[in-house]
């Protein structure tokens, strides 16, 4: 039919739009994100690209479901609103003729994000977190970024370097502080470079330099003038941490059950039932009034939105710490969203208002004794 032709052309390119708006809010927060950690040199410069498209994979089935959710919401607000929904109506539609092409454009989508969300989701998190610890695992002038001090892991160097070649293996402007036996030693040098031994130990091999010994606190120095002067770089000692859950593999989930597992595991569930209880929601929502303002239905769906997940992360949360059985799970939140679903059908099949009229007669009225 007609109707559905334009309605699923006009859901593709607001739900395109939509995720596109999202997509540069999150990775405009986590970018910010990242390269603070980079400019404070907890992070280094080269691998804030990688690990914002982990995050990125990561935030996608959400941003999926709400992008979904959102462009159903404005695509028939926006009849609503141009009197688009009167022709139709007038026509011998009702609004349960909407679900069929609705769920003709969700189902791929909630296809995609169940994907997502049992496969992707954990396998993006559990890379994320072996490239961590592969960064943790760099020696220290891995870690140090051009301009920039940096501290050695246990506190006892403190090294800048002003710049690095193409392939990061020659530095220049070399400057070097160690705390040795109580001594403070400095060390500047023009240049230098990066070499391992055959046993694998990494030394910075610094030329034309200069040596500065001595105690702190006292005027008691020894300077030496060098050529060549060669200082081992060690290698940060990184401790094995325990596999977090949402890094674990779905099929590892469903082996091995346990209060942690099983939470997780529904909550990987819940992103796309979730993404098709909303879409079922946004068509009831989006009726407007003519006689209300043009955001509140959206506001009123942003708060539904905002809720629905809260409540599903606090039922998450009782789940892992063994307060809420298992089998019952997060399925009541789905049930009450689902339960609103079928109300909110009900009473714009049947054009009543939103709020019972009984309720607003008796407020008129005690306002009225008032």
């Amino acid at each position: 039919m007609l109707f559905r032709r334009s309605l699923l052309h006009e859901l593709i390119t607001t739900a395109a739009g939509a995720l596109l708006i999202l997509l540069g809010i999150v990775i405009a927060q986590r970018a910010g994100y990242l390269l603070q950690l980079a400019a404070n040199g907890i992070l280094p410069n080269d691998a804030i690209t990688t690990m914002l498209g982990f995050n990125m994979v990561k935030f996608m089935p959400m941003l999926l479901s709400l992008a979904l959710f959102l462009s159903i919401l404005m695509t028939l607000s926006r009849w609503y609103r141009d009197s688009e929904m009167v022709v139709w109506f007038s026509s011998g539609l009702s609004i349960t003729s909407w679900i069929r092409p609705i769920l003709s454009f969700a189902i791929p989508i909630i296809v995609f994000i169940s994907i997502l969300s049992l496969f992707v989701m954990p396998w993006a998190t559990s890379k994320g977190e072996d490239y961590k610890a592969q960064l943790e695992s760099r020696d220290e002038l891995s870690a140090i970024s051009p301009g920039t001090f940096k501290e050695s892991s246990n506190a006892e160097r403190v090294y800048f370097i002003e710049s690095f070649d193409e392939l990061g293996d020659s530095v220049k402007n070399i400057f070097v502080q160690s705390i040795h036996q109580q001594k403070l030693g400095i060390i500047v040098a023009a240049k230098g470079s990066r070499y391992v031994e055959e046993n694998g130990d990494k030394f910075l091999l610094m030329k034309s330099g200069t040596r500065y010994q001595g105690t702190r606190d006292t005027s008691e120095f020894s300077t030496t003038s060098f050529d060549k002067y060669a200082l081992r770089v060690e290698a940060a000692e990184v401790k094995q941490k325990p596999i977090q859950t949402i890094s674990k593999s779905s099929k590892e989930l469903f082996e091995n059950r346990n209060n942690a597992n099983n939470a997780e595991l529904q909550w990987r569930f819940a992103i796309p039932i979730s993404a098709l209880i909303l879409a079922f929601l946004a068509i009831p929502l989006s009726a407007s009034d003519p006689r209300s303002g043009r955001s509140i239905n959206f506001v009123l769906a942003l708060v539904i939105y905002i809720i629905y997940n809260n409540m599903l992360s606090i039922m998450q949360a009782w789940v892992a710490q063994g307060k809420l059985n298992a089998t019952i799970g997060l399925w009541p939140v789905h049930l009450l969203f689902s339960m609103m679903a079928f109300y909110l059908f009900y009473r714009r099949a049947h054009q009543l208002p939103m709020v019972p009229k009984i309720l607003t007669t008796n407020w008129f009225n005690i306002s009225t004794k008032a």
